[in-house]
């Protein structure tokens, strides 16, 4: 498509004299915004896509895709619900659960709290938290002890076989009015799921503990339902609903999170958007380094066209020269981007020691470490736009040499 002779020139126009050393530097400004543009746009996809993989796979871990309410009462009967439940083509699990807020104190210190029960057999089966155990064990997990996470922990100094005491929201009635309804409860073990929200609020009780404390004998908040595609939920919620009837309302995890997730979602679109324009200005600084090379080269194309040359040549000459940029800079910026995404938490904790600033606080996003996820389909688009733009850039230029009048370019000089 090309020949000897159009890359040769080429890349000698690249190769700008001391007269020409303006025309080189913007070109070289061109390359490095191209190649800044795609790195820019490679690693903050990447750390979208990697918020938006441990979120996930944090918020599954610890909810179920479905939970099964009998509206704002208890649901009791649960356990011949949950056996019709799991016989539901596509079922994985059924768990049944006591979830409620409750008041925490400890030594003076007071913070409100989520407790949920399940049981022992069923924390088991909960690997999010049960592969996650730092201190003590799951099989204390038992006779009235409880877990929490290893932020909570940090926080009111608590360590394994340490007390908390909980007040429930509902006293007990006396003579003497309401009376607030507390017990102390040991800390059996210590967890971190690596997700702040979790690891801070949460309190895992015993089942039959958390039926005792919150006055639900014989009864559970909910059915806590996984099934084996948690992707498509709608054929799943269809087979469930059929299966306990209409006196059950059924939530998702899409329902109960579509706004956060929708916004990482719309964040990520922006992001997206906003970082393409340093690439579109690149490209734009592309066109005005060929114009300015092309008008200082009128003579030499002049002289090129008398010699033989034709106008699809002189077209070509100039296309690679403005291309070549495009390549080497997206290639460069392909490089840059996937070898920071792979390392992105090392590289933070180096910024970290260096300056001393915590870079990523896990009580503003949520997650403990900067998580990365190249997503190959997602690299492929961007360096296919960044080649797009940088070839679309050439054009014009190109055209613009290509039809330049030999006898008024030598006329001029």
């Amino acid at each position: 498509m090309f020949g000897a002779f159009e890359r040769m020139v080429a890349f000698r126009y690249l190769r700008a004299r001391r007269q020409e050393g303006f025309i080189s530097v913007i070109a070289g400004f061109s390359l490095l915004g191209i190649a800044l543009g795609v790195a820019t746009l490679i690693i903050v996809m990447s750390v979208m896509n990697g918020f938006r993989t441990e979120l996930l796979g944090r918020v599954l871990g610890l909810n179920g895709h479905f939970n099964v309410y009998a509206g704002p009462r208890p649901l009791t009967g649960f356990e011949a619900l949950a056996a019709q439940i799991a016989r539901v083509d596509g079922v994985v699990s059924v768990t049944p659960m006591v979830e409620a807020q409750a008041l925490l104190t400890v030594r003076g210190n007071a913070s409100g709290v989520i407790v949920r029960g399940v049981s022992q057999e069923d924390m088991r089966h909960l690997p999010a938290v049960s592969d996650h155990i730092i201190a003590g064990s799951i099989d204390d997990f038992s006779d009235g002890r409880v877990a929490i996470g290893v932020r909570m922990a940090q926080r009111l100094g608590l360590a394994v076989g340490d007390e908390l005491t909980l007040i429930a929201p509902q006293g007990n009635v006396t003579a003497f009015g309401t009376v607030p309804r507390m017990r102390a409860y040991p800390v059996g073990a210590i967890f971190d799921v690596g997700m702040y929200e979790y690891d801070n609020n949460f309190v895992f009780m015993p089942l039959d503990a958390a039926q005792l404390f919150f006055r639900m004998p014989q009864a559970v908040s909910s059915l806590e339902v996984m099934v084996r595609d948690p992707n498509n939920l709608a054929a799943a919620r269809s087979a469930i609903q059929q299966a306990v009837g209409d006196g059950y309302r059924l939530i998702d995890w899409q329902m109960s999170n579509s706004s956060f997730f929708t916004a990482i979602q719309v964040e990520r679109n922006v992001m997206f958007l906003i970082l393409t324009l340093i690439i579109v200005v690149a490209a734009f600084n592309i066109i005005s380094s060929l114009i300015m090379l092309v008008k200082d080269k009128g003579r030499d194309i002049a002289i090129l066209r008398t010699m033989g040359a034709t106008r699809g040549m002189i077209m070509r000459i100039f296309f690679i020269s403005g291309a070549s940029i495009g390549v080497i800079g997206t290639l460069a910026g392909l490089g840059l981007g996937v070898a920071f995404a792979e390392n992105i938490e090392t590289i933070r904790q180096w910024i970290q020691g260096l300056t001393g600033t915590n870079l990523f606080n896990a009580e503003i996003y949520f997650l403990s470490h900067l998580p990365a996820q190249i997503d190959w389909h997602e690299v492929a688009q961007v360096v296919g736009m960044a080649l797009a733009l940088s070839f679309g850039a050439t054009i014009y230029p190109a055209w613009r040499a290509a039809a330049l009048d030999p006898v008024e370019a030598l006329r001029n000089e």
